[in-house]
């Protein structure tokens, strides 16, 4: 056992003897396997080295390679502003209608952001940046300016896709792949805040699919708490990779700056939105025309329905609309469309919304305590006035 313990002992002094040349005259043989993993992981990540050798990570490479594609959008519109109102005179208001007065027209500038989306000139933002814009003027990161015109817009999802007049060439946004994201994932934000010039905000995704909030009629936002701010929207919400996953939407705020709390369209969304705009010019939406409510408890109980019952309640049916003629009734509870089941009012419109006009749909729904199927042919769901 003496011997063993003596061969043990000279092993380690060997050893130890060794790694103290290696370590004085060769350190980097020891930091080839730290090093080499921390970089497959920060490029499994879209993350790059911020330090040599400290393992701290950035996300300017992600940056780098979005940041040309957006862009920041200015938009005038013409007002008529009161000088002298006349005075509420009888024989004026006999004579006019209305009591006229002295006005002079005045421009009205606003600003947002924007994202290249083809290289062809392109660009999609929100329709509440350029809503009734007289001119639109896009700026790019590089210095370079053109005006641009909308091709077309979406009130529904609050999405534009605006056409530069003579830029081409143009760096585009790289699509993010449809629902690619989780909750806790890293994304930052890209835009024109408060006109200070592109700015990047980083942070996560808070939430998937947040719906009632009354911004739009079809909602299924992204929640965010990457810092957006009045002049982000029409902007990029980015992967850690630079890959394009929403439209910088909306905020939620009591002060008027961020709270941690914003909202953006996700890819999948905005991607259909744009590729019929640019097709057609706008966006065509299935429609039955019905009043649908949503079934409380206190409706569950009268409709003798059991607890927990999930669906939809006719409320309405507009006269010689796609409903009433196929046959739906004021009362009637629909409970799925093409089999998928419908657990609200936000549901049962999604749902008929993505079918292509003139499909019939097949509505399950409850009548007088049975069940029962009906075919309906959609409609077209009337566009709202620009």
């Amino acid at each position: 056992m003496r011997r063993y313990w003596l061969i043990f002992a000279q092993a380690v002094t060997v050893c130890l003897a060794i790694l103290f040349v290696v370590t004085t005259l060769r350190p980097d043989l020891l930091r080839l396997a730290g090093p080499a993993t921390a970089q497959q992981a920060s490029a499994a990540g879209g993350l790059s080295p911020a330090g040599p050798g400290m393992g701290v990570v950035s996300y300017a490479d992600g940056v780098a390679r979005a940041a040309p594609s957006v862009v920041n959008v200015f938009t005038t519109k013409h007002v008529n502003v009161p000088l002298i109102p006349l005075p509420d005179d009888p024989v004026l208001r006999q004579l006019f209608g209305q009591v006229p007065g002295v006005t002079r027209r005045e421009a009205s500038t606003s600003l947002g952001s924007g994202v290249i989306v083809n290289q062809d000139g392109y660009v999609l933002t929100n329709y509440h940046v350029v809503q009734a814009a007289d001119a639109i003027e896009v700026a790019l990161t590089d210095g370079r300016r053109d005006t641009a015109k909308v091709v077309g817009a979406d009130p529904d999802t609050d999405l534009a896709v605006l056409k530069l007049s003579t830029l081409r060439s143009l760096p585009a946004a790289t699509l993010a792949s449809d629902r690619g994201l989780r909750v806790g994932d890293v994304v930052l934000a890209i835009g024109n805040p408060f006109g200070v010039g592109q700015t990047t905000t980083q942070g996560i995704v808070s939430a998937l699919g947040r719906n009632g909030l009354g911004l739009n009629t079809y909602e299924n936002f992204i929640q965010t708490d990457a810092a957006i701010n009045p002049g982000n929207s029409g902007g990029a919400l980015i992967d850690a990779q630079g890959n394009l996953v929403g439209i910088n939407t909306a905020i939620y705020s009591e002060s008027g700056g961020s709270m941690g709390i914003g909202f953006a369209t996700p890819i999948e969304i905005a991607r259909k939105v744009m590729d019929e705009i640019v097709k057609t010019g706008g966006v065509k939406r299935g429609w039955l025309g019905v009043e649908p409510q949503d079934v409380t408890p206190e409706l569950a109980q009268a409709f003798g329905l059991p607890r927990g019952a999930q669906g939809v309640i006719i409320a309405g049916v507009m006269r010689d609309g796609p409903a009433g003629r196929g046959g739906l009734r004021v009362g009637d509870i629909v409970q799925s469309v093409n089999g998928k089941r419908v657990t609200d009012t936000t549901s049962l419109l999604t749902e008929i919304a993505q079918l292509p006009p003139g499909q019939r749909a097949t509505l399950g729904i409850l009548r007088a305590g049975k069940s029962a199927e009906l075919a309906v042919a959609v409609g077209t769901r009337p566009g709202k006035p620009r």
